[in-house]
């Protein structure tokens, strides 16, 4: 008996449909990707180990998918290691190369290897599929795609407003108004945990913190005086825990609360100067949002942490994020390249889409007329009409065998095409086609003329 067929979990198949969807967003996004001037590029599906191992924490080591090395590649291992099983030691000597993890590491070993190409500042995009080792639960897979937008080689804060309106550009052009870009900065964070006494628990405050909505007040009080942060700092962030109001206002009480902060006030600096000119410029259908509870890659982002959630109503986690770093291709010995940058999470949006009702019909459009089968010479016939049709950009196939034509009309029905055209002796002789519309039952007579007509 045959082996019933499968894929690794944590991957997916995708029908037509589904594709036609994906490409939809795919291609909304590189469109306005390249609308802001961003390039594209590609990198490797694998690196070498080096250029990923050690630069996801340890945790993000144990994620990273391992090819093993071509031929016999056991047989230049070290014989104590295998003798011992010690796989974190041994895999260095069987493998040598990894899938990427993300699209950012591979980005800044890109930058370091072509930086005498590269014309900077360089706005490069990105869409690409990455994997990792993860344990595959809903929303969560070993496979899926990034789509990325870097800007690298400049400190400007009009890269921050022009990322904002990104955001907004393609979310309004998805359809999917009423975005919220939530946006904080690493440096008010910083500052917090300095005005409070507690700059080395940054990020047990920082984590805590990010679960106000939650688990309230009192729990994450709860939770910051079990990581060892004293009452009396806890006290000095009370503002903190009702922050609330306009930009405006949540900006003037983070330099209330930072006014002794140097790294704290940089960070009100920076978020002041890009809230106020995405005001001035204003945004189409998005919220902009100073969250200060935000604290997504601390380890990694250094200025401003934006976040995107979906509009009200829809439960979704963030459908996409992003920050400045101040040391992108430090890990690659390329000192003091700043940079920022945001990430769409194509799965999320896709569902959020799908929940709404937001893809268009045409998307969804398979061919636009299939011409029935009723022999060689009809099907000839029909053949030339069909060619001059693509030639206008019109998408229509011909049903390939010569069979019931109850069973061309259903094929044509279970596909979603909306038309038929029938070309029988008659049509032929007076040089004409019987146009059906399959959802209204409706049928003509037409010269190609009108044809060109009815199926644009």
């Amino acid at each position: 008996m045959a082996q019933k067929p499968s894929i690794p979990k944590g991957t997916r198949d995708f029908s037509p449909a589904e594709v036609a969807k994906r490409n939809y967003i795919f291609s909304t996004i590189k469109t306005n990707f390249e609308k802001f001037g961003f390039q594209p590029i590609e990198t490797p599906s694998f690196e070498n180990s080096e250029t990923l191992m050690g630069k996801y924490g340890e945790e993000g080591d144990r994620l990273i998918f391992k090819i093993l090395n071509s031929g016999d590649y056991l047989a230049k291992a070290d014989a104590t290691l295998l003798e011992n099983r010690d796989s974190l030691k041994l895999t260095s000597h069987i493998s040598e190369k990894a899938l990427r993890y993300d699209l950012t590491v591979p980005f800044a070993r890109y930058v370091v290897q072509h930086q005498n190409e590269i014309e900077f500042p360089f706005k490069r995009y990105q869409i690409q599929p990455v994997w990792r080792a993860d344990r595959p639960q809903k929303g969560r897979f070993r496979e899926f795609y990034q789509c990325d937008a870097d800007v690298v080689g400049s400190n400007s804060l009009w890269q921050e407003v022009e990322l904002v309106q990104l955001y907004d550009s393609v979310f309004t052009q998805l359809g999917l108004g009423g975005v919220t870009i939530k946006i904080n900065n690493r440096k008010i964070l910083s500052g917090i945990a300095e005005v409070i006494g507690a700059s080395d628990k940054l990020i047990d405050f920082t984590v805590a913190l990010d679960k106000l909505d939650k688990i309230g007040e009192d729990g994450v009080k709860k939770e910051m005086l079990e990581k060892g942060i004293s009452e009396t700092a806890i006290e000095k962030v009370q503002p903190l825990f009702n922050f609330t109001g306009t930009i405006n206002e949540k900006i003037e009480k983070l330099a209330n609360l930072l006014a002794n902060s140097e790294e704290g006030m940089k960070g009100v600096n920076e978020l002041q100067f890009i809230c106020n000119n995405v005001s001035t410029l204003g945004l189409q259908t998005a919220f902009l949002d100073l969250d200060v509870t935000l604290a997504r890659g601390l380890n990694y982002y250094t200025g401003a942490i934006f976040e995107v959630a979906a509009p009200k109503g829809v439960a979704m986690g963030s459908i996409g994020g992003g920050g400045r770093y101040d040391d992108l291709t430090g890990i690659f010995g390329l000192k003091n390249m700043s940079g920022v940058g945001i990430s769409f999470g194509l799965d999320r949006i896709a569902l959020v889409m799908e929940e709404v009702g937001l893809f268009p019909e045409a998307v969804l459009a398979t061919s636009k007329a299939l011409f029935l089968n009723f022999g060689d010479k009809e099907a000839l016939y029909a053949m030339k009409a069909i060619g001059k049709l693509r030639q206008k950009g019109i998408k229509v196939e011909l049903y390939p065998d010569k069979s019931k034509i109850d069973k061309q009309f259903k094929h044509a029905d279970r596909r979603g095409i909306p038309f038929a055209v029938i070309v029988g002796e008659s049509e032929i002789e007076r040089e004409e086609f019987g146009l059906k519309n399959l959802a209204t039952g409706e049928q003509q007579k037409v010269d190609f003329a009108t044809l060109v007509t009815l199926l644009k």
